[in-house]
């Protein structure tokens, strides 16, 4: 099998780092520039950069209208990224979403024609409206940023991030994601409705035509270096046993059927060392990872019917582990 480097226009340099105070005073600007166009979302804002900074995937899953996609749109426009939407139906094809050789009469021979994945941030709009063979071809997409077709594997260009939205009330005619790929993303992140003020605000500031031009903050490079300065964060082996416990008692709670695996622990490992550089800090305290555990374990845990019937949800699950387990000081 031969390989073929990515040559889009967002491929970026994979060797520049930045300072802790550069990543967080660019990130405080970032979501101050989202909240000028979005209202009342700061706390996904914030979780959605964190899985950023940490080279992760996002499901957002909320019902229509909510501004789901508009705030991918938005983040791909502020951090100076390559965007592709794929809005994903019952008949799309592997094709649709990694390209396929097309034969060239005039050459006589076949040349790859490149999908929508091969981009900075990919919006994959209604993900659970793709068919099984479909969401399967995402699989080394996601996991290894690259696309193998007859023998050829193309890198994606970096950062390579996947932004998934779904609708979790209208469930005709969808396939629900398999737990393989679920695991896959780093984070679920649940939309719920606005406040009754931030909806008059919403209302509002359509009313007066507030401007939408947004401010162009970063670029392919600046997103790699801030992850790459992400990686560098310094975690104490009390955390990591920390978060070691956390991942471990999932497994063995009884409300739960299925727990979390080495993966769990390596995503809440990561995405707690980008929340510290948010928060300017070069180490992470246990307030990090508290703050990340339902993100992180919603969609990779499987509470036990029983414990379904009583009303039990994975939060609060969660919430009752973290309770349980021992915070180091």
């Amino acid at each position: 099998m031969t390989t073929e480097d990515a040559t889009d226009q967002g491929q970026a340099d994979v060797s520049q780092v930045m300072t802790i105070q550069e990543v967080h005073d660019l990130t405080t600007e970032i979501i101050k520039e989202c909240n000028r166009v979005i209202v009342g979302k700061t706390d996904i804002l914030m979780d959605v950069l964190v899985a950023f900074l940490s080279n992760g995937h996002v499901v957002l899953e909320g019902v229509p209208g909510i501004a789901k996609t508009y705030m991918a749109r938005t983040f791909a426009s502020i951090l100076g990224c390559a965007f592709k939407r794929i809005q994903l139906t019952v008949d799309t094809l592997p094709a649709d979403l990694l390209g396929s050789n097309v034969f060239n009469q005039k050459s006589g021979e076949f040349w790859y024609r490149k999908g929508p994945v091969f981009a900075n941030l990919v919006l994959a709009d209604e993900i659970n409206r793709c068919p099984p063979k479909s969401q399967s071809a995402l699989l080394e997409v996601m996991e290894e940023r690259q696309v193998s077709i007859e023998g050829v594997t193309r890198k994606l260009p970096r950062p390579f991030l996947i932004v998934a939205t779904q609708n979790p009330v209208e469930q005709e005619g969808t396939y629900p994601l398999p737990e393989a790929q679920l695991d896959r993303f780093m984070f679920r992140l649940i939309l719920d409705y606005p406040t009754d003020n931030e909806e008059v605000e919403v209302i509002r500031r359509r009313h007066i035509g507030m401007a939408t031009d947004l401010r162009v903050l970063s670029d392919p490079n600046t997103i790699v270096a801030m992850q790459n300065t992400c990686k560098t964060v310094f975690i104490e082996e009390d955390i990591i046993n920390y978060i070691r416990d956390i991942v471990v008692r999932t497994r063995k709670d009884p409300q739960i059927l299925l727990g979390g695996s080495p993966r769990a622990s390596l995503v809440l490992m990561g995405a707690s060392k980008s929340r510290a550089a948010m928060q300017n800090r070069d180490y992470v305290v246990p307030e990090d990872v508290r703050k990340l555990c339902v993100q992180t374990l919603n969609h990779r845990l499987i509470l036990k019917p029983e414990a379904e019937l009583e009303g039990l949800t994975v939060q609060r699950v969660v919430s009752k582990i973290l309770g349980e387990v021992d915070c180091p000081r």
